[in-house]
């Protein structure tokens, strides 16, 4: 039976202390997942997310870790398999990189650039692996979260968009890889959602307006929106939607000009 149904699943959301992580943590919570939440910099936040959890009547296990560090990736999946036991969901969400022009960027930047990104799903995906050997879902999930800078070229976005652009390829070559093992993998292309993490953008209110003049739907994009099609990807509905790239920005990336 196809359903939005994930009662028993056990759900990692990395980066869930805000922002699309932070929904996404709670729209798998409402469908029935357990959730793990991870975050780098805001104990408070992803404790309140957690207690967010909880209250819709879900486990939540909520670690502290830099998805860029083999050794706190490493730590993170043996805390997951302690206290949880599984993974079925992975939700790779955490990302950073800094504004800055490709010109100016040092090796130092570029590379925190693709660790923060890039290497933390390869990490992820990895340790992930056994986890779903022992899941509940029928078949197990793995979403990626990018943007259109990937694809597309934003002031001051270089380095992030290139990761981004990475990551999109990574979840091809994963779902390559993992899909004969039972696991479904795909990716979130998120338009301009205005978060937190967007406030530091340069020329930001100019790129809000560009994106809501492009709009098709005439809303606004919220990481409530990007988390539904996350929940798709994770449900049986998608049971047969394999490496693919999903981009939810209400259609403003569709026109020419």
């Amino acid at each position: 039976m196809l359903t939005l149904d994930l009662q028993g699943a056990v759900a990692l959301v990395t980066g869930s202390s805000r922002g699309i992580g932070r929904a996404t943590a709670l729209r798998l919570a409402e469908a029935g997942a357990d959730v793990v939440i991870t975050y780098f910099n805001s104990p408070d936040e992803a404790r309140s997310v957690g207690a967010e959890v909880q209250a819709l009547g879900r486990r939540a296990l909520v670690v502290k870790a830099d998805m860029s560090e083999h050794e706190d990736v490493e730590t993170l999946a043996r805390v997951v398999a302690a206290e949880l036991g599984r993974l079925d969901i992975v939700v790779s969400n955490a990302a950073g990189g800094g504004f800055r022009n490709v010109l100016d960027a040092s090796l130092r930047q570029f590379d925190y650039a693709m660790r923060v990104n890039v290497r933390a799903l390869m990490l992820l995906a990895q340790h992930a692996a056994p986890l779903f050997e022992k899941r509940t879902l029928p078949r197990a999930r793995v979403v990626t979260i990018t943007s259109l800078g990937g694809t597309r070229a934003l002031p001051q976005y270089g380095l992030i968009g290139a990761a981004k652009g990475a990551i999109e390829s990574m979840t091809r070559h994963l779902a390559m890889e993992l899909g004969p093992r039972g696991v479904n993998v795909n990716c979130v292309c998120a338009g301009t959602v205005d978060t937190g993490a967007l406030r530091h953008l340069p020329e930001v209110e100019q790129v809000l307006a560009a994106r809501r003049a492009r709009s098709l739907t005439g809303l606004d994009l919220t990481p409530e929106d990007v988390a539904g099609a996350v929940l798709f990807l994770c449900s049986s509905l998608a049971d047969q939607v394999q490496g693919h790239t999903l981009v939810i920005d209400g259609g403003s990336s569709i026109q020419v000009a």
